[in-house]
C-alpha cells in the first residue's frame, strides 16, 4: 500500500494520507464494513413525493 496524496482543484497539495493511517481504517472497515457504506439512506425511506399535479386534484373541503 502506497501513501495517498490529495491534491485542490488548482494542483496544490492539500494532505498526505499515510500507510499507518490507511492500514488503521483497512482494520476498522474489516471489522465493521457498514462504516464506509457509500449507500446510506436517511429518513426518505417511506417518503412518496407528491406531484404538483397530483395535489391540484385533491379536492379542498
Amino acid at each position: 500500500m502506497h501513501e495517498v496524496k490529495i491534491f485542490d482543484s488548482f494542483g496544490k497539495l492539500k494532505k498526505v494520507i499515510s500507510i499507518k493511517a490507511l492500514n488503521a481504517r483497512d482494520e476498522q472497515q474489516i471489522e465493521n464494513p457498514l462504516i464506509f457504506s457509500k449507500n446510506k439512506r436517511f429518513g426518505r425511506l417511506g417518503r412518496k413525493r407528491v406531484k404538483s399535479q397530483e395535489i391540484s386534484r385533491i379536492p379542498s373541503n
